[in-house]
């Protein structure tokens, strides 16, 4: 049980799902908001505070990762758990990378998603969440991500990065002194569109191996490094 009242946003068309959800959710402390389309939501987020979100993503009048996106470019740090039935690896990864903090799929476990839903809640209230999440980028030692111009810098110089440079770094970063598998990344790069004359059937581990070897070259003014985990994927260790 969580310490206080907070108030959860439930974005579901589904009339019985979303009933059993709130029906579920409310007797264990959370005080039930719900929208059944993309502009309810948004009114529901523009009208009310509320302190965590789950979002379905296939609504009537738009996309469910529209309101995802305009969450992120107006209320810093809203916690938001994606709950589809969307099971596709690049659907996960682009939910992700829209900038959701978790992602379940149906058919699902109501006591899973109420273990997630507190779990999501709590990370929210930390202080390195909160401090994390005050402003469109993130600092690594030397390092800062501005991911509303996706644009870096290394000691105040900005660092030249191709589209997929780019995508590779901030996944880097936004798991730093964690794996990040080969998979995770082909995955994501899959997921958005492609660099300009490159078709997605060169994204593979090959290609992978050279962007990581550009990388880490624009890295070596640093402390930051890029390391192989061999058989797994590679870490951004942390200076």
């Amino acid at each position: 049980m969580l310490n206080r009242m907070a108030t959860l946003l439930i974005v579901e068309d589904d009339a019985l799902l979303r009933d059993a959800l709130a029906g579920q959710l409310g007797p264990l402390g959370w005080d039930i908001a719900t929208a059944t389309n993309v502009e309810q939501a948004r009114s529901a987020l523009q009208n009310q505070a509320v302190d965590g979100v789950i979002l379905d993503l296939g609504l009537p009048g738009g996309d469910g990762l529209d309101v995802l996106t305009w969450a992120r470019a107006h209320i810093s740090g809203l916690p938001v758990l994606i709950l589809t039935a969307r099971d596709g690896i690049e659907d996960r990864v682009r939910g992700l990378n829209s900038g959701a903090d978790d992602y379940l799929t149906k058919p699902f476990d109501m006591l899973e998603l109420q273990a997630r839903v507190q779990a999501m809640l709590r990370r929210a209230r930390q202080p390195a969440f909160q401090q994390a999440n005050a402003g469109p980028s993130t600092t690594v030692g030397e390092l800062q991500l501005d991911h509303g111009l996706r644009q870096a810098t290394l000691g105040g110089e900005p660092l030249d990065l191709t589209q997929r440079e780019w995508e590779l770094l901030e996944l880097l970063v936004h798991r730093a002194g964690e794996v990040v598998t080969r998979d995770d990344v082909l995955a994501a790069w899959h997921a958005s569109p492609p660099e300009p004359g490159q078709s997605s059937a060169a994204l593979n581990s090959n290609a992978l191996e050279v962007y990581v070897h550009r990388l880490r070259k624009k890295l070596d003014a640093s402390p930051l490094s890029i390391r192989n985990i061999r058989g797994l994927g590679y870490m951004l260790e942390k200076p």
